[in-house]
């Protein structure tokens, strides 16, 4: 079976990234077999860039980067595509619009498994950009019919300082499992019938066992579906 090329915006972090890297070689290990491994290209950034830019609101310039992460991958041979992070999908509309080759959101199969489960009333969890901007949850809402909770300010707060000040660095706390256990309870207080771990870290943190309710890591789903993606037509 051919594969296409999938090409991969990693960096952000380098954690999450090597998910990623991991996820999309098992699976086609275990798709195809034998000594197989998925095709792909990999452009990685050094994370403090990007991390200042978002910090200082300048979106402008970040999207900048993320168009020449994106059309080196095509001109390297890339078929489509691949994001590896929540909340540079800001930009995902200027990435798709810059570049010949297609872009797999990692909203859409997310939503797309909460719905055949029969789900719709949603928690996310991710930086604060990705929880409080439109251009995450409105597209959860508006594309795929959730209905998005997001924790509250203080909740909020905890999940975004946990995420950079922790997590991108490497580090795993036990304080702050719980801490994400007890924001994870006030959503379903609330009515979340799932949660989604909008951010390609959290998975280092939360296991399905920190939750009542099923959880969604969307490093997992998104790179499944990239293979899903490899491995399907001409």
């Amino acid at each position: 079976m051919s594969q296409k090329v999938i090409g991969l915006i990693g960096g952000m972090s380098w954690e999450s990234s090597a998910e990623y890297y991991r996820v999309v070689n098992e699976r086609v290990r275990d798709r195809l077999g034998g000594l197989h491994s998925a095709r792909c290209l990999m452009w990685s950034f050094d994370f403090a860039e990007v991390e200042a830019l978002q910090h200082a609101g300048r979106w402008d310039a970040a999207a900048a980067l993320m168009v020449e992460a994106a059309q080196r991958l095509e001109r390297s041979g890339a078929d489509f595509l691949v994001i590896c992070t929540n909340t540079m999908h800001r930009m995902a509309d200027e990435v798709q619009a810059a570049v010949g080759i297609p872009l797999l959101h990692i909203a859409d199969p997310t939503a797309e498994r909460i719905r055949a489960a029969g789900m719709r009333r949603v928690g996310l969890l991710g930086t604060a950009f990705t929880m409080e901007q439109e251009f995450y949850r409105g597209r959860l809402r508006d594309r795929h019919g959730l209905e998005v909770l997001v924790p509250g300010d203080e909740d909020r707060a905890l999940v975004h300082r946990v995420i950079y000040d922790e997590l991108v660095q490497g580090r795993v706390e036990p304080a702050s499992r719980q801490a994400h256990k007890e924001v994870i309870a006030h959503l379903v207080e609330r009515g979340a019938e799932a949660v989604i771990l909008g951010c390609t870290e959290i998975m280092l943190l939360v296991r399905p066992e920190d939750s009542p309710v099923p959880l969604y890591d969307t490093t997992v789903i998104h790179a499944e579906a990239a293979v899903d993606l490899a491995l399907t037509g001409p």
